[in-house]
């Protein structure tokens, strides 16, 4: 009830006046039925305008440390992320994450729409990083349709580090639904996660013209910062992610995205879905 009242009443309309946010394919989400939306990530703002212009509710994974802070301050942030249909998601790793990722699960079987940012954290300098494969994971398992979104200059309004947004108009470009069910029966298979992920981060490029960086964000993020980042990641070959031979994108077509895009690279990674940071 509080989403919908915030969505159509309150804030919603607001938002629209203020930012007269441009969509283009919005169509592309299905009237019913599950489907995960994996967007790109520049601003602690996406999701609040997306699920702002999208007519079914989104639930988003959000990093865990929303809903667990202390104080005054702490619990309204995490009594709003619970009221806005926002999941905790775990990005340690391993175990702890995987049980986060069957919180997102049980938003799929009941026939919702789940928001995942396949990045991880938000782009340090508006450019598109590898994408962590537990959406194809949940993808795969749950046989679901993945609805790519571009959002466009999120990163304008507000960049990482500003609390007031800067009033500019704000735009999002969803894609064609890709169907991944001819793997279905390889869901667990740690090359055909990477090579539906590599599949999906390629659409992410294509549609939001940003470039493209092999390397995970959060490396990047601990590099910025003087910190080390983790030896796996950091060894990995920074190159543009490539289309398939044949109807990559599409949901008929039966190649993933080429090697070049790290498609079959087995190095271990955390296999989260992405959480907004």
């Amino acid at each position: 009830m509080f989403y919908w009242v915030m969505k159509r009443i309150f804030l919603g309309p607001v938002l629209k006046l203020l930012f007269r946010p441009w969509v283009k394919g919005l169509d592309n989400i299905p009237a019913e039925g599950a489907a995960i939306i994996a967007s790109n990530h520049l601003s602690f703002s996406d999701s609040i305008f997306m699920p702002l212009m999208v007519r079914r509710p989104v639930v988003f994974l959000a990093k865990s440390e929303y809903f667990t802070g202390t104080g005054i301050k702490g619990r309204l942030t995490a009594l709003f992320f619970r009221l806005t249909n926002q999941l905790p998601m775990d990005r340690s790793g391993g175990a702890a994450s995987a049980a986060s990722l069957s919180a997102g699960m049980e938003v799929l079987n009941h026939g919702g729409l789940l928001g995942i940012y396949p990045e991880g954290t938000r782009s340090p300098d508006s450019k598109l990083y590898r994408g962590k494969v537990g959406v194809a994971r949940l993808a795969l398992q749950a046989g679901v349709p993945v609805i790519p979104v571009a959002m466009i200059g999120t990163d304008k309004v507000q960049p990482i580090g500003k609390r007031l947004p800067n009033i500019r108009r704000i735009g999002m470009i969803f894609g064609e639904p890709l169907d991944f069910s001819r793997y279905r029966d390889q869901a667990e298979d740690r090359d055909i996660q990477r090579k539906v992920t590599d599949q999906i981060m390629f659409e992410l490029m294509r549609l939001s013209g940003q470039e493209y960086v092999d390397e995970y964000a959060a490396v990047v993020k601990l590099r910025l910062a003087g910190r080390p980042p983790e030896p796996v990641a950091a060894a990995e070959p920074l190159v543009s992610p490539a289309p398939a031979a044949a109807g990559a994108g599409s949901p008929s077509g039966d190649a993933g995205p080429a090697e070049g895009a790290g498609g079959l690279r087995k190095a271990e990674d955390d296999g989260g879905a992405a959480a907004r940071e």
